[in-house]
């Protein structure tokens, strides 16, 4: 069995990170789907995510294997749901945005045990709500995040780079503990 951890990403790692990003975005842009298609997210954003102490990284056998931000604060794109609503519209919540896993690590489930870690590592702080979003397209995380509990609840937008409104539509999960 591997050597498997998360911990904080540092300046240094910015370097692998974006290199896991962009392999993340030719994998959707194969499937067809225009999330993460016009220079979202970016060195800026991410470099942005490792100062705020919110960007992690999936360690396997002391190798950068993944990234996410884990946020723990309101998030404006969420505040209108059509579709749908939140279950809990009320106490804190804990948003996973930006993961990505390096594909030399395909097939070895390691976006759940990505996303299990971040959600324990929030419940230890006192967090018991979750939420996460996706493009339609993306199959691959609405299936992470159906396998790691998480419930449909309606439809979002967020607010990034896009060439037409709909492409910024996302569905919205969360998960209540």
């Amino acid at each position: 069995m591997s050597s498997v951890y998360i911990k904080r990403a540092q300046v240094p790692d910015l370097t692998t990170i974006m290199k896991i990003i962009s392999q993340a975005q030719a994998m959707l842009k194969e499937d067809g789907s225009p999330q993460w298609q016009n220079g979202y997210p970016d060195t800026d954003t991410i470099k942005h995510d490792i100062l705020a102490q919110q960007c992690w990284l999936l360690i396997v056998d002391g190798k950068i294997a993944g990234t996410a931000t884990l946020i723990v604060a309101d998030d404006p794109n969420y505040h209108d749901i059509t579709n749908g609503h939140w279950k809990n519209n009320t106490d804190p919540y804990a948003t996973i945005h930006r993961i990505a896993i390096n594909p030399d690590y395909a097939g070895q489930h390691l976006g759940k045990i990505f996303v299990s870690n971040l959600i324990s590592y929030s419940y230890q702080n006192g967090i018991r709500n979750f939420r996460i979003d996706t493009h339609q397209l993306n199959k691959r995380m609405q299936a992470l995040a159906k396998s790691s509990g998480y419930v449909h609840r309606g439809k979002i937008y967020v607010d990034e780079p896009a060439i037409n409104h709909e492409d910024n539509a996302r569905l919205a999960f969360e998960l209540n503990l």
